[in-house]
C-alpha cells in the first residue's frame, strides 16, 4: 500500500493534492488513512468533511491526558518512567474520524525549535508517524508542512514517496530543492514535483527547465472552481472534474515509478 508525503510551501496547493489523492483511492476501494500534519490543518475540509465534524477533532498534540499516560508523565508533568517508544497502534483507531471513505487523523504540532526536545508530545507524535509508515492495510497520505523538522531517519525512510507541491516560481523551486536535500538525507528514495496553479504554456516551460523530467509527476491547471470550493468548505474533488483528472493521471505515474 502506498504511503505518500505531500509537502510544500504555504499557499502552492498540496492540501488539495492531498486531498484529491486520498478520495482518489477511496473511490477505488482502499483503506485511506490521512494525516494532516500541517499545523493550519485544514485538509478535513478539502476532504469534504462536514465543517461541525471537523471543529469536533482534537488535535492528537492536545490530548494531554493521553500523551502522558502514553509517555509516563503525570497529570502534574512529574516523570514517573519516560517512554521513548510509547504506545501508538491504537490511536488512528481510536480518534481518527472517517467520511467519504477517508479515514482522517488530525496530528496537530509542537514547539521542537530545540533540536533535542525529548518532551511527551514530541516523543508521542514521532511515534505515531513511524506507525503510520507502517501501516501495511492502508494507503496513507500525510499533509505536510513544508519543513521535515518533524521527521526523523526512522520515520523517513518508511516513506515511499515524497511529493513537493509547488508553483510556476522561483520560491517554489528552492522549497523543491531544500526538500528533495533534506528527504535524501533522510533515507527517501523518491521526492518529486507537482507543479499546481499552472495558468499558461509558459508556466509549464518554466516549470519544465527548472525540475528534472524523473522527478516532475505532472501539472494541475489553475481553477477557479477549486477557489470556489475552498469558499464553500467542500472538498475539490466534488468541485473540479478536470482537476481530479489531472491528479488521477499524476497517481497513475506515481505507482508506475514506485
Amino acid at each position: 500500500m502506498m504511503k505518500i508525503a505531500v509537502t510544500g510551501k504555504g499557499g502552492v496547493g498540496k492540501t488539495t493534492v492531498a486531498a484529491i489523492l486520498a478520495r482518489l483511492y477511496a473511490d477505488e476501494g482502499m483503506r485511506v488513512l490521512a494525516a494532516d500534519v500541517d499545523p493550519d490543518a485544514n485538509l478535513g475540509l478539502a476532504l469534504g468533511f462536514p465543517e461541525e465534524m471537523v471543529d469536533s477533532i482534537t488535535p492528537v498534540s492536545k490530548m494531554k491526558d493521553l500523551i502522558n499516560e502514553r509517555a509516563g508523565v503525570t497529570s502534574q508533568g512529574i516523570v514517573k518512567y519516560f517512554r521513548m517508544t510509547p504506545k501508538v497502534d491504537d490511536i488512528p483507531d481510536l480518534f481518527a474520524k472517517t467520511y467519504n471513505g477517508v479515514k482522517l487523523l488530525v496530528m496537530g504540532t509542537v514547539d521542537v525549535a530545540g533540536a533535542g526536545c525529548v518532551c511527551p508530545e514530541h516523543v508521542v507524535l514521532k511515534r505515531l508517524l513511524s506507525h503510520l509508515t507502517l501501516q501495511d492495510d492502508d494507503v496513507v497520505i500525510m499533509d505536510m508542512e513544508a519543513g521535515l523538522e518533524h521527521l526523523g531517519r526512522g520515520t523517513a525512510e518508511n516513506m515511499e514517496n515524497f511529493i513537493v507541491v509547488i508553483e510556476p516560481g522561483a520560491r517554489s523551486v528552492q522549497t523543491y530543492k531544500r526538500v528533495k536535500e533534506l528527504a535524501t538525507d533522510l533515507g527517501v528514495k523518491h521526492v518529486q514535483v507537482v507543479a499546481n496553479k499552472i495558468r499558461t504554456p509558459e508556466d509549464e516551460e518554466y516549470v519544465r527547465s527548472k525540475i528534472p523530467p524523473e522527478d516532475l509527476l505532472g501539472f494541475v491547471h489553475y481553477s477557479s472552481d477549486i477557489i470556489d470550493a475552498d469558499r464553500q468548505g467542500s472538498s475539490p474533488y466534488d468541485y473540479d472534474k478536470h482537476a481530479v483528472e489531472e491528479v488521477r493521471a499524476i497517481k497513475k505515474k506515481l505507482e508506475e515509478g514506485s
